[in-house]
């Protein structure tokens, strides 16, 4: 009787010979843009597919400004993420780049996810995302977010009337915030991105540089601390990230707002503010990159900094003409 080959190198007296190896597994990578209105979750699912804080979080609406992609690796499969700003009506520059910048990610990706909040069902901002991904040709899933708190009658009925409106391969009902629904949702995305090799090293959890998280973790802190006093203001930029001899990392960051009377709200009495916030991000950074973290805040009065190409280019944004 021959045995059958098993999956393991066998030798023999001639010298090393493989038998029945079992030949890798066939990898797929792609990359699924998530679509949705401001403050529909976006990031709180990126966070919780990759398992690991890749995005700024924040209760004010439209906090993410660039394309920072999530990393997944599930079974065989590599899924970039890819967290776009939310679909609103523009107004200012920087709101039309944004925007721009969503629907380029979009059609750029394998896989769209569409994003809608269990809660607001499907308002105006949701008619005028239907129509809009339906002029992109790629499959579509539908996600409905924050489930935990909608009863299961009203979900259905939102499920049903959204796939009347638009045509998705899948539907997935979600709460990001405590990760029901999302390893399923992971796996389907695994299974449908195309086959292919992993475009990223698979110890790395997000394309974004450290040293932009760690400004977008500051911003963060910002908007939790002075989210009345300070709107949308100020942009965070990391000066320098040096690792010392300790393994510690010295950062410097530098706040711009547009005017002197921000200046002194990011400051505080006596400092007092900054100092919070600089405690708050240290920390959080610091539990990200595993090893003590000394950080120095700066704040800056650059004027009209929502009108200065240079700073789009550096959040990833096309700088809007008009």
């Amino acid at each position: 009787m021959i045995a059958e080959p098993q999956n393991h190198v066998e030798e023999d007296i001639g010298g090393g010979v493989e038998v029945g190896v079992a030949p890798p597994a066939a990898t797929r990578c792609g990359f699924v843009a998530l679509i949705g209105a401001p403050n529909v979750g976006k990031s709180t699912l990126v966070n919780a597919l990759v398992g690991s804080k890749v995005t700024i979080v924040s209760r004010k609406v439209q906090t993410t400004r660039a394309l920072i992609r999530g990393i997944v690796i599930d079974n065989n499969a590599q899924i970039i993420l890819v967290d776009t700003p939310g679909i609103f009506m523009p107004k200012r520059r920087l709101d039309r780049a944004m925007v721009s910048t969503a629907w380029t990610g979009a059609h750029d990706a394998d896989l769209v996810c569409v994003l809608l909040d269990a809660r607001e069902g499907i308002d105006e901002e949701a008619e005028a995302i239907f129509a809009k991904v339906a002029t992109v040709n790629h499959p579509k899933l539908l996600v409905i977010n924050k489930v935990d708190i909608v009863d299961k009658e009203k979900l259905l009925k939102l499920a049903q009337a959204a796939n009347e409106r638009l045509k998705f391969a899948e539907t997935f009902m979600v709460s990001a915030m405590t990760g029901d629904g999302v390893d399923d949702l992971r796996h389907t995305l695994a299974a449908m991105v195309p086959p292919g090799p992993y475009h990223y090293p698979e110890d790395q959890m997000s394309d974004a540089p450290m040293r932009h998280l760690a400004a977008e973790i500051t911003r963060e802190k910002i908007f939790r601390q002075l989210h009345q006093e300070l709107p949308y203001q100020s942009t965070v930029e990391t000066d320098s990230w040096t690792e010392r001899k300790d393994k510690s990392i010295r950062i410097e960051q530098t706040i711009f707002v547009e005017r002197e009377s921000q200046r002194k709200i990011v400051l505080g009495k006596g400092g007092a503010t900054i100092k919070s916030i600089g405690a708050d991000s240290r920390k959080e950074i610091a539990e990200i990159v595993g090893v003590p973290v000394h950080l120095f805040l700066f704040v800056k009065v650059r004027e009209n900094w929502g009108d200065d190409p240079n700073r789009y280019r550096e959040m990833g944004l096309e700088f809007p003409k008009e």
